[in-house]
C-alpha cells in the first residue's frame, strides 16, 4: 500500500541556474522553459533567487600607500525552475540544449 502512495506523488525536476551575467541567465531560462513547454510539460518559474555578492578589496600599491585601495565585486545571479511530471522526452531534450558558456545548471530530480 505504501508503494502506491509513492507512485502517485508527482515527480519534478528542479533546475538551478547560475551565471555572472543577468542577461545570459534570463535568455537561458527562457530557452529552457520554451523547450519544456514544447514537450507539453508544466513549468514553474523562473524564480529569481538572491544574488550572491563577493567583494574583494585590493591595495593599489604593493608596499606603501595603504589608504589607496581598489574594490571589486562579483555578482552571481541565480534562478530556479521546476518542471512538473517530466517525461523521458523532456529530460532528453533538456540534456541536448546548447546553452552559452558561463551558465551553470544543476539538475535535481525531487
Amino acid at each position: 500500500m505504501a508503494k502506491k502512495k509513492e507512485a502517485e506523488v508527482p515527480q519534478k525536476i528542479r533546475l538551478r541556474i547560475k551565471a555572472y551575467d543577468h542577461k545570459l541567465i534570463d535568455n537561458s531560462a527562457r530557452q529552457i522553459i520554451e523547450t519544456a513547454e514544447r514537450n507539453d510539460a508544466k513549468v514553474v518559474g523562473p524564480i529569481p533567487l538572491p544574488t550572491e555578492l563577493k567583494r574583494f578589496t585590493v591595495n593599489r600599491s604593493t608596499f606603501v600607500h595603504k589608504d589607496s585601495r581598489e574594490q571589486f565585486e562579483l555578482r552571481i545571479h541565480k534562478r530556479l525552475i521546476d518542471i512538473l511530471n517530466p517525461s523521458q522526452k523532456i529530460i532528453e531534450s533538456l540534456s541536448n540544449l546548447n546553452l552559452p558558456a558561463g551558465v551553470d545548471i544543476e539538475i535535481k530530480i525531487v
